[in-house]
């Protein structure tokens, strides 16, 4: 197992959390984007209702409304990365959800949960050491000039996405790598977590 990153591997049990599952080789991908941001929409109403604010107040709704549209955008990303790098032989669920953290500001922890091949881990962990050894303004600025809105799958350049969550949302971005042996098939397991506070 390798952690980079802010993770986080133990959430107290009296907290609130929502996890949900999905089966990415039962229905297309292109079917799926529609259903993936329904989730994260899903996602970002329930940790609304977690915030301990008066909906009526003016100032509050617009916090209210603020944490949504974060929790919103950070939930799309995770989902939307972890169905369209899901290494499909290995046959493996994607797992997503929010967590809850903190007494005085609320923390949503957002994470999912996918398989990569060994060579997509390579990459991935290439750019997260980028990431962490890098101005991720100057880096973002960077991956807008390479044009990394039409990444592929193998192109460096991609992870736009999770720079913007640096970027806007002040984000804490960690993660956790676990080999796994299916048969003569290996593969690891990342769960990729993001933490924003509102």
């Amino acid at each position: 197992m390798l952690i980079l990153g802010d993770f986080i591997q133990q959430f107290p049990p009296e907290r609130d959390s929502l996890e949900l599952t999905f089966t990415p080789t039962s229905v297309p991908l292109k079917r799926r984007w529609r259903n993936n941001r329904l989730s994260a929409h899903f996602i970002a109403d329930y940790f609304t209702t977690f915030l301990p604010l008066d909906d009526s107040d003016a100032e509050q709704q617009r916090r209210i409304q603020e944490s949504k549209s974060a929790v919103s955008y950070v939930a799309n990303e995770l989902l939307e990365n972890a169905m369209k790098y899901n290494y499909e032989e290995a046959q493996t669920q994607v797992k997503f959800g929010v967590h809850f953290l903190g007494n005085e500001s609320l923390i949503a922890v957002v994470f999912a949960t996918n398989s990569i091949s060994a060579q997509r881990r390579e990459k991935l962990e290439k750019f997260i050491h980028k990431l962490f050894s890098s101005d991720p303004e100057q880096l973002y600025m960077e991956h807008i000039e390479k044009g990394a809105n039409d990444c592929h799958d193998e192109e460096e350049s991609c992870g736009l996405g999770l720079l913007t969550m640096i970027n806007d949302y002040k984000a804490k971005l960690g993660w956790k790598f676990e080999e796994v042996a299916k048969g003569e098939m290996e593969f690891y397991m990342v769960t990729t977590m993001v933490q924003i506070e509102v």
